[in-house]
């Protein structure tokens, strides 16, 4: 009854966050959690605070004209993505249950002017913290130092003490580089997996660098940078795949403004966005390397790039899935007799969603940069059997792909709960290949391509 909003126990103090936040690049002023409630904190066996949050419990002060509720579709998608990104390695909100309420909820999913009754549920989701880079925005915009100070301060001793002096002093430029250094290394890791957060405004970025507010998103399948999930985003596509990283940096760049109201010089927190872009760039450099089995080699970093390079101009070639792709590239020998063009082709076939009418020219393109990529492999002297366990390790074969979290919607729907247990299941071992689980590494099937749900999706929730 707790978890599903229904009572409140001895020790429980809810409320929601009052927070604003840039969405689309503007201000929006005041926003808050509209349909969050925090009921509070637990301390688990390690010491670790975690802050439990409902989220579709009910009207807050922030619902404006909302009912504060939350359908099945939008629940289960978070309760599946968080735990999918948490066995994946990157940093993420966790969700504890999934409760289905009995009620029905009225939502207009693709904001068309068609809205339908659909299956209520709650999320209880969990971190350390959820305060985002609207909270701290929020005071600034009102000119409100001392509680923006108050709350710096309390973010400090919770969570970054080294940051902290023993005299009381804050060192907030530091703690700002801090926050820009991790939310380079989870946008790297977002890039890694090919996961679309969807709307990335400034309320929905982290203080902790962790992935949080899982709505619109999506998961790339044909690699396209230019692919966002949002119908909000179609025209403008500001949240799309390829430009996660710009973003961050804006967003943090509004963070920093609101924290300079306390007062200081520019340059400091200039610093702390060029610490993001170093951090970064040397991310990103360490992810590719690792997603090709290859070490990070200083003697190479021109040449790398230049693969990287080709290889991303290759994947928009012809529609080809990412995460099928690392999975065949990582089986296809460097060591031994050459390969022909056709049997290259053949190697990685399984990751074209249409391979039969792939051009020759794009074969041959293909070819030639395994040929190149080969080479590399040689010079380094790695295995094949080394490099395939490095590429295994860090390129899963098994990712909440759209179509697939849209199947287990419907059947959870229809009664069958099996369907999500399943799922979780699959998505707790990643990077291993589960012997009867085949469908689940399957590309997306072409019945999906324009289905709402697995190819865009709206806000609505």
């Amino acid at each position: 009854s707790v978890l599903g909003g229904n009572r409140v126990t001895s020790g429980m103090r809810p409320y929601a966050s009052c927070y604003g936040g840039h969405q689309f690049g503007n201000w929006a002023g005041q926003l808050g959690d509209g349909r969050a409630i925090t009921l509070g904190e637990v301390e688990n066996t390690r010491g670790d605070t975690w802050e439990m949050q409902l989220k579709g419990a009910g009207r807050t002060p922030y619902s404006r004209h909302a009912d504060g509720r939350a359908v099945l579709r939008s629940s289960l998608r978070e309760y599946v993505c968080s735990e999918a990104m948490f066995h994946l390695g990157v940093p993420t909100t966790r969700a504890l249950s999934l409760v289905v309420t009995g009620d029905s909820i009225v939502r207009d999913m693709l904001y068309d002017g068609h809205p339908e009754e659909e299956p209520g549920a709650i999320v209880c989701r969990v971190a350390p913290s959820f305060l985002r880079f609207g909270s701290y925005e929020l005071f600034a915009s009102r000119g409100e130092t001392e509680p923006l100070r108050t709350l710096v301060r309390f973010t400090l001793e919770r969570h970054y003490p080294q940051y902290l002096a023993a005299d009381g002093a804050m060192d907030v430029p530091g703690f700002f580089a801090e926050v820009c250094r991790r939310t380079a290394r989870l946008v790297s890791e977002w890039m890694r997996v090919g996961f679309v957060h969807g709307v990335m405004n400034t309320d929905n970025l982290s203080i902790l660098g962790l992935t949080i507010d899982y709505g619109p998103y999506g998961w790339i399948e044909p690699f396209d940078p230019g692919w966002t999930p949002n119908t909000t985003d179609a025209g403008g596509k500001r949240y799309r795949f390829g430009n996660q990283p710009r973003i961050a940096q804006w967003n943090l760049a509004q963070l920093g403004n609101a924290l300079l109201a306390l007062g200081g010089e520019t340059e400091p927190f200039e610093a702390g966005l060029e610490a993001y872009a170093a951090e970064l760039s040397a991310a990103q450099r360490t992810t590719m390397a690792e997603k090709l089995g290859l070490s990070v080699n200083d003697a190479c970093i021109s040449q790398d790039a230049e693969l990287v390079q080709a290889l991303m101009s290759l994947l928009v070639r012809t529609e080809t899935d990412m995460t099928l792709f690392y999975r065949a590239l990582a089986d296809l020998p460097a060591w031994g007799s050459t390969h022909t063009n056709d049997a290259i082709f053949a190697a990685l076939r399984e990751a074209y969603y249409a391979a039969d009418g792939v051009p020759s020219d794009v074969i041959g393109a293909i070819a030639e940069w395994v040929g190149l990529y080969h080479e590399r492999v040689r010079a380094e002297g790695v295995t094949d059997a080394a490099r395939t366990a490095r590429m295994n390790a860090v390129n899963p074969l098994y990712v909440p792909r759209n179509y697939l979290v849209q199947e287990t919607i419907d059947r959870v729907t229809r009664g069958e709960t099996g369907a999500l247990v399943e799922l979780c299941d699959v998505l707790r071992s990643p990077y291993q290949k589960q012997t009867g689980r085949e469908a689940f590494a399957a590309k997306r099937p072409e019945w999906a391509r324009h289905r709402p749900g697995c190819s865009m999706l709206s806000c609505s929730s």
